[in-house]
């Protein structure tokens, strides 16, 4: 594959996808200042809101696969990708709290569907996987760079309306893209209802499975904590440092920045030393910067405490292989899907709880409770570290 082929042209027509439903959701973070006083509404209430966009996009992992083998993955592609265009219009333009939420929440589930589609075609269509499945993944972090500063300032300029309607700014090109790059290809199982591949029991022993099962509450409590910090850490650096949401804006560029550069040495690391060896190392490098954005004070210790927490958000490099060791081959794809949308679900609660608690008893406390649960991953995943390096020595010593 090369990216001037027909091959990279549909993997650079996905990773732009990929990066449009996700800028569409990163835009709000900094300006939540601006909603909240728009709306005459508490932290809480644009918590609630997050919470049911990132709930929609997590619920909508598993069965994307499904609609997709139903009806063909351009046509789902076009639908995450249009749909997130006309929700972004929808919040640009709400003109109450409840629109707003009604909005939120349609832009996690639209933009849901594309990931797992775009990784099965891709899949499909290249024989270079590993490589295009690279590429299409960096989308993600690429909007958490340039989108955070972007909103930012066009917020602090031209009001925070504009800077939601970025969002449809980013995904209309990106449907005519699509539109005419990606050919359109005869659905898996163009004849099989969705409804029929669903059956309870298999799913809920797979998640009964006591690795699976570990990993996925280790899972949920770091997307709460990812959830939270995505949510509010402009948040954060406005109300408790006093920051301007362009410098707040830029912090958070940086936090995505550091987060997507680490995630591929600690997925190799994972490699090296263990799953749960590796992630713990993340995990304890995010009790230093959590703490850090606390108490720290000036530019420089707050630059540290952002470095640490980005390389801590990228346990995930660490888990999700996790996942996959103890999956079948058969079970890899609608697996993998059941565990991520489980995880993403429970963990989606993170907005709405913090920003509860910042109404309640301020960003302070809201923060050090995220170091408290990564006190708790910590400590899980040593004990796992320590049983599975106690296990590999047994059979020398015997």
């Amino acid at each position: 594959m090369t990216l001037w082929s027909r091959q990279g042209a549909v993997l650079g027509a996905c990773t732009l996808a990929f990066f449009a439903t996700m800028a569409a959701r990163l835009v709000i973070s900094p300006v939540v200042p601006f909603i909240s006083d728009a709306f005459a509404v508490p932290n809480g209430a644009i918590g609630l809101a997050l919470t049911g966009m990132w709930m929609g996009y997590a619920l909508a992992q598993f069965p994307s696969g499904l609609l997709a083998d139903r009806y063909g993955e351009r046509r789902i592609i076009l639908v995450a990708v249009g749909g997130t265009a006309v929700a972004s219009a929808m919040l640009a333009f709400a003109p109450s709290y409840p629109v707003f939420l009604i909005g939120a929440t349609a832009l996690g589930t639209v933009a849901g569907l594309h990931y797992s589609v775009a990784t099965s075609l891709l899949t499909r269509t290249t024989t270079q996987t590993g490589t295009a499945i690279g590429i299409h993944t960096a989308g993600a972090p690429v909007a958490g760079v340039l989108v955070p500063m972007a909103a930012g300032a066009v917020g602090a300029w031209l009001g925070w309306r504009w800077a939601l309607a970025l969002g449809a700014a980013f995904a209309v090109p990106v449907i005519f893209l699509v539109v005419s790059v990606i050919r359109a290809r005869p659905p898996v199982r163009p004849q099989q209802s969705v409804w029929s591949r669903l059956r309870i029991g298999p799913l809920v022993a797979l998640l009964r499975r006591p690795p699976i099962a570990r990993t996925v509450l280790l899972s949920a409590v770091g997307m709460f904590v990812w959830q939270a910090t995505a949510s509010f850490l402009p948040t954060f650096f406005v109300a408790h440092h006093g920051y301007s949401e362009a410098t707040a804006g830029a912090l958070f560029s940086g936090y995505f920045l550091v987060q997507g550069v680490t995630q591929p040495g600690l997925g190799a690391l994972s490699d090296r030393i263990g799953r749960d060896a590796a992630a713990s190392l993340a995990i304890g490098v995010g009790l230093v910067g959590y703490g850090l954005l606390v108490v720290g004070t000036g530019m420089s210790m707050i630059m540290i405490a952002v470095a640490c927490a980005g390389i801590s958000m990228g346990w995930g490099a660490a888990l999700m292989p996790k996942f996959m060791d103890h999956l079948d081959d058969h079970e890899r794809s609608a697996g993998f899907g059941l565990v991520r949308t489980v995880y993403m679900v429970l963990g989606a609660s993170g907005s709405v709880v913090v920003g509860f608690v910042a109404d309640l008893f301020g960003w302070d406390v809201a923060f050090l409770g995220l170091v408290g649960l990564l006190v708790g991953m910590l400590v899980v995943l040593a004990r796992l570290t320590m049983r599975n390096q106690a296990a590999r020595r047994a059979p020398a010593l015997s």
